[in-house]
């Protein structure tokens, strides 16, 4: 079984939750399990929640949940980009999986709603390169 922790945003926390609630589901139909939630403010400040749930002996992986809606600014585009590479460079220093199941940017609050199944991509990822790299 893959002990998954989660990093869940809680601005747009209306997707976030459903995002969490279907991720929680399918860790269970995958044999997994997520054993342990952070939320934070917003996606830009996952990388020291994720390094946290990294540190533990017993998270075999970690998933990030967030919705980034678009505004009348490039900040979306700016938090995104920022956060997915800090994701990225966490996970080569842990030597664990962590997966992004964070939805945008450029998307609408229709669109974050109707994207709140990556949840699911995200958990299915994390486990899948937990079982790949034993």
């Amino acid at each position: 079984m893959v002990k998954i922790g989660a990093v869940v945003a809680e601005f747009n926390f209306d997707i976030t939750q459903m995002m969490l609630d279907l991720a929680k589901e399918h860790a269970k139909f995958l044999d997994s399990e997520i054993t342990e939630v952070i939320t934070v403010p917003g996606v830009f400040d996952m990388p020291l929640a994720i390094k946290k749930l990294l540190l533990k002996d017993d998270i075999d992986a970690v998933v990030t949940l967030g919705a980034v809606i678009e505004g009348s600014t490039s900040h979306d585009e700016i938090v995104v980009q920022h956060a997915s590479r800090k994701i990225a460079d966490l996970a080569l220093e842990y030597d664990k999986p962590v997966s992004l199941g964070i939805t945008g940017p450029g998307m609408t609050r229709l669109e974050a709603h109707q994207r709140v199944d990556y949840a699911k991509r995200a958990v299915e990822a994390a486990v899948k390169m937990c079982k790949r790299l034993e």
